[in-house]
């Protein structure tokens, strides 16, 4: 992978519990199917409160638009995103490259 999407939801107060059953039950595995890599989910326990964070590792920023636009059509995923809506108050993507030393792997950036 070259390309990692950090992606961060601050959530309602408490919802972090309902968010996860429902994304467990249900929206991990429509996302899984169309964006693939899954690096990591988390959610936070010191510092930002209520915030959940996940990972998902792309070949390239090519590869990432054409699999965000598939999800995005799914049928499944639009019928799921209602269950989840209304529990994100913000929400923050990022598109990270690991260093070379990085235990994911890499390549420094040209100079």
């Amino acid at each position: 992978m070259l390309f990692y999407e950090i992606r961060t939801y601050r959530l309602r107060n408490g919802a972090i519990p309902e968010y996860l059953k429902v994304v467990g039950e249900v929206g991990i595995t429509i996302q899984k199917k169309h964006l693939g890599n899954l690096v990591g989910y988390f959610s936070s326990e010191i510092g930002p409160i209520n915030e959940i964070v996940h990972i998902w590792g792309f070949e390239t920023l090519d590869d990432r638009q054409a699999r965000r636009s598939r999800l995005a059509a799914d049928p499944q995923w639009q019928a799921f995103l209602p269950q989840i809506r209304d529990l994100i108050v913000t929400a923050e993507s990022k598109i990270m490259t690991p260093a070379s030393f990085s235990p994911l792997g890499g390549k420094d950036p040209v100079q």
